[in-house]
């Protein structure tokens, strides 16, 4: 395979998958509705919407990909309805259509979330759901019409990505680097422990289940091993930003500013801790990995190794400021 066609390559994991692939010497098409992140991407970006069918069509049909990866959707929690996901239920429904139109497809990776089930519940099977938001349930929607695809002509792989993070990356996890940058984050003494996973190691994940003839019609969650403690991992940030170690706090503040912080959430006003997330930093959600790692092997990047690239590209980026 040496086509590749990336829906939703504008985001943050599709940017950098698409220096992955342009690395290993893949010629590379870009299908997004945004301008691509970095410059050097425009030469491989076509402006499509996955909900416009004809012009997706058009587009996969002029390339004539070896293979495809579905990216592109909706990702953030704010819908408040099903329409907002429909990116993520009949946009997949447009991959497929279109799939079955091109006779030199091979492969395609289409992405779910792990979100497919709510954090700390861990299914039994994949075709297990547990979702808790409608963002959720918009994923679940579309890992069935993927599984419901009836003789393709090529194989699909489904993949979960876990809580990536690194360069090009936005909220949460930007903000949780921002965060520890100003010292305000602390150890609280009931953080949570996640599967997380550094980007370099999810697009070689991704890269290797796209070679791999043995993730034909196989599921898989995308992230490194072992998982992490979270305040374990902002004590490494801090750390290797020059902050020192973090502070600890009693749990009690920490509850208490994520109840002020839903107040002021309601009234408009930014805050950097609310009941969601705080939730989030006490639920422990470690996702399995074996059948991923027995494909892909050890991830090539250490967790401090990206942590240290991490904070060189928002310092590039002034993102910090």
């Amino acid at each position: 395979m040496k086509k590749i066609s990336i829906t939703g390559g504008s985001g943050f994991i599709g940017t950098n998958l698409i220096d992955c692939l342009i690395s290993k010497g893949y010629e590379v098409q870009n299908l997004d509705k945004k301008p691509p992140l970095k410059d050097t991407h425009r030469s491989y970006w076509k402006g499509v919407d996955i909900l416009d069918f004809e012009s997706l069509k058009a587009s996969l049909m002029a390339f004539q990909p070896d293979a495809i990866i579905h990216l592109a959707a909706v990702t953030d929690l704010d819908g408040t309805q099903p329409e907002y996901y429909r990116a993520n239920t009949e946009g997949t429904q447009n991959i497929i259509a279109a799939a079955a139109l091109l006779p030199k497809l091979k492969k395609i990776l289409f992405t779910s979330s792990m979100y497919v089930c709510e954090p700390g519940y861990i299914p039994q099977s994949y075709d297990e759901y547990k979702p808790h938001t409608l963002y959720g349930e918009s994923k679940v929607a579309g890992e069935k019409l993927v599984k419901n695809i009836q003789n393709p002509h090529y194989v699909w792989t489904l993949i979960r990505p876990t809580s990536i993070w690194g360069p090009w990356f936005g909220i949460p996890y930007i903000d949780f680097f921002k965060v520890v940058s100003k010292k305000k984050y602390f150890d609280f003494g009931k953080a949570c422990t996640k599967t997380y996973g550094f980007i370099d190691n999810t697009t070689y994940q991704i890269h290797q289940l796209l070679i791999s003839e043995s993730s034909a019609f196989q599921t898989y969650y995308l992230g490194d091993d072992p998982p992490i403690q979270i305040s374990e991992w902002g004590n490494e940030i801090s750390i290797a930003m020059g902050k020192g170690p973090i502070r600890k706090v009693p749990y009690f503040i920490l509850k208490l500013a994520a109840l002020t912080g839903d107040l002021l959430i309601k009234t408009g006003i930014k805050f950097p801790i609310s009941s969601f997330r705080l939730n989030n930093m006490t639920t422990n959600n470690i996702l399995p990995l074996g059948n991923l790692y027995k494909i892909t092997g050890d991830a090539p990047y250490t967790r401090i190794a990206g942590v240290k690239k991490t904070i060189k590209w928002l310092h590039e980026q002034n993102a910090f400021y």
